[in-house]
């Protein structure tokens, strides 16, 4: 499934009614039947009182088609313009004119009439927004602004629904100036909206679905529009690598896990059982030998190299220790634990250098000590993939963590094509890209995962993949929908509080259980 912003559902409509030859008046009127189904395929009551709230451009359009639709299946809506009459227009002003002219009640807001859309507020079941749509830009003006703030104090209370998107988050970056409807549900036509998974867009849309209007999904690729994935359990499915009945360790890869230090023995333990629980042959742990007693005794599933150190972090020594075994790993992750330490920037350039050229996952601190190397990631023969979080990926382009979270998207996809790496830019939704210029989004995601070592399991189920023969698209899409959704299922027993990174592991393994 694509994801679309403003301007591409505006030349998505466009060819459908210019070169398919279908009214914009009937993909209005296609739009409103839709939602009505949405509404009473599960109403909070039977016979709801229904309020719906429309603005003066399409999405107030689609709002008269939904209150006289209603009234046609025997319920009595109550329809407040909040726009004068007469900034009504195009295929908007038509569903309006049908809609007087059947004699249908509507209510106009004035100065007089604010404490009257209060009380009728009251009384709603369903609290229908048609105020704005995608259209937004900028904070949304008086008296609007009042109208959305009426709304949001039934947040939780009662049935709130958008229409295609809440009024006042943005399409494209789902930012919100001021105030925006913070729906219980929004029903979005043709596409899911880019705004959805960014910034404050999935604090204010809810639970969405997709519905069809008869803008036929194909249109986008007739454009040729270049439009970000969704990222689906039939996705993840076809991403997982397949595993032969008959096959043995050997067959299912050896992946390496080098980090840890002496302040941080935990993160590369997670990787590792995170990589073993979740499919490789075998998973070696390579840390410092100071700590290899402690790390040995959490994780014994592991094959262990203990590398030289200096003051608690691997030496210049280890790199002649680990090089001539580096041959033999199908995967490599780097960073987890591993912190920064003097003379680290050239230790992890000797490294890479060391490298077979086989798939290398860079994460935690071992993305801060190559940022100023970054010309050697790019010359690098393998498949390279970087996992920052907001604070790391500013770190890489020097610039802030709110210049990131602005621009995911772009920020991504203009990274993964300079330094031709694949990159995991972490997140509440997280964003993948690939250096062709291909981004996915995950629609999932929980503050269970807000957590020490949870980043460092989604490291190792990554390299786990990988190991198995996965391309780096195919694990990163497998790897960040089964973490997410593993942290969401397990927050159901566990509270967002209580889940921990062994429980992560554990949700991934039953969620992998479910896809198959």
């Amino acid at each position: 499934m694509f994801i679309a912003g403003q301007k591409e559902m505006q030349q998505m409509d466009k060819y459908t009614i210019e070169k398919l030859g279908l009214p914009g008046v009937v993909l209005m009127e296609n739009a409103g039947a839709k939602v009505v189904e949405e509404i009473l395929a599960d109403p909070p009551i039977d016979n709801p009182r229904v309020l719906v709230l429309a603005g003066g451009g399409n999405n107030g359009g689609d709002g008269f088609v939904i209150a006289r639709r209603l009234f046609d299946l025997g319920l009595k809506p109550l329809v407040w313009l909040l726009v004068n009459p007469d900034q009504m227009k195009g295929d908007a002003k038509v569903h309006f004119d049908v809609y007087t002219n059947r004699s249908l009640p509507i209510f106009h807001l004035q100065e007089n009439t604010v404490e009257l859309l209060q009380n009728e507020m009251n009384r709603a079941d369903i609290i229908i927004d048609a105020i704005l749509g995608t259209g937004v830009k900028g904070p949304v003006r008086e008296p609007l602004s009042q109208v959305i703030s009426m709304v949001n104090e039934y947040e939780g209370k009662k049935l709130i629904i958008s229409v295609d998107i809440p009024s006042g988050v943005s399409s494209d970056n789902g930012k919100v100036e001021g105030v925006a409807v913070k729906a219980t549900k929004t029903i979005t036509f043709v596409f899911p909206k880019i705004g959805f998974f960014l910034q404050d867009g999935p604090k204010n849309v809810g639970k969405w679905v997709t519905v069809d209007i008869s803008v036929p999904p194909a249109v986008a690729e007739d454009l040729g529009l270049v439009l970000p994935k969704l990222i689906t359990e039939s996705l993840v499915k076809a991403s997982v690598p397949t595993r032969s009945k008959h096959g043995h360790k050997g067959t299912f890869g050896h992946a390496l896990v080098i980090g840890g230090s002496r302040s941080f023995v935990g993160a590369p333990i997670f990787s590792a059982k995170a990589a073993l629980h979740t499919g490789a042959g075998l998973v070696t742990l390579a840390v410092p030998e100071s700590i290899y007693p402690m790390a040995a005794a959490q994780n014994p599933e592991s094959l262990f190299l203990p590398l030289s150190e200096k003051d608690g972090h691997f030496s210049e020594k280890a790199i002649d220790e680990i090089a001539p075994l580096l041959h033999q790993f199908e995967s490599v992750a780097i960073g987890p634990g591993m912190s920064r330490f003097p003379c680290g920037e050239e230790w992890i350039k000797s490294f890479i250098t060391s490298l077979t050229h086989q798939p290398i996952v860079v994460d935690a601190d071992a993305l801060y000590l190559l940022r100023n190397n970054l010309d050697l990631v790019r010359q690098y023969k393998g498949n390279v993939i970087f996992t920052p979080h907001p604070g790391e990926m500013a770190k890489l382009l020097n610039i802030t963590v709110k210049e990131v979270e602005e621009d995911r998207i772009e920020i991504a996809k203009t990274f993964a094509k300079a330094y031709d790496v694949y990159l995991l830019l972490k997140g509440h939704r997280t964003v993948i890209a690939a250096p062709g210029g291909d981004v996915y989004i995950n629609p999932y995601g929980h503050d269970a995962l807000g957590k020490g070592g949870s980043g460092d399991v989604l490291t190792g189920l990554i390299t786990s993949f990988l190991a198995q023969g996965a391309t780096p698209v195919d694990a990163l899409i497998a790897a960040s929908y089964l973490h997410a959704k593993a942290g969401e299922e397990k927050a159901k027993t566990l509270s967002s509080y209580g889940v921990m990174p062994r429980d992560i592991i554990d949700g991934i393994r039953e969620q992998l259980a479910i896809v198959f």
